[in-house]
């Protein structure tokens, strides 16, 4: 596979669509079902994840509509050559990159750093490392647009 500083601007944004939008996507509806079938199951337990259902639903919200101003404003907008015009929609997808980030810091504390008790269930297990998946693709996602992608268009103010 080509390295991803090689692609071209097109090239980049296909990848993002499919690695990281179309597997989010997949994602994060199944680890919202298993979020409330454990608060639901587990709801006396003393590690239980609390809220984390509702923290992961108002995410998929955020992202989806993320996505889509990307997929229907930014990334069209790159892919017609047009990318050098993109400066201030490339600033909010930064700023809402830094609320991702806060909203997965915020699952790590309702799920104890994602890592699930020792007497935990197999639908418990699963949640977590799901989890686990979902917050390294996030991250990796968000470092593929802010460091490869939007600095070719709209370079990050240096601090």
């Amino acid at each position: 596979m080509e390295a991803l500083e090689e692609m071209s601007a097109a090239q980049l944004v296909a990848h993002v669509l499919a690695r990281y939008h179309t597997v989010h996507r997949q994602q994060l509806p199944e680890l919202l079902r298993l979020a409330r079938k454990v608060e639901q199951v587990h709801g006396e337990h003393a590690d239980c994840p609390h809220g984390l259902a509702g923290q992961l639903s108002a995410m998929v919200q955020e992202l989806e509509s993320h996505m889509r101003k990307e997929e229907n404003v930014l990334f069209p907008m790159i892919v017609a050559g047009r990318g050098a015009l993109a400066a201030v929609p490339i600033r909010v997808m930064r700023m809402e990159h830094d609320d991702h980030g806060v909203a997965v810091r915020a699952l790590e504390k309702i799920s104890n750093g994602m890592q699930a008790p020792s007497d935990a269930c197999a639908t418990w297990r699963a949640l977590y490392a799901g989890l686990r998946t979902f917050r390294d693709d996030l991250l990796a996602h968000i470092d593929t647009e802010n460091n490869l992608l939007f600095e070719r268009f709209a370079p990050a103010a240096a601090p």
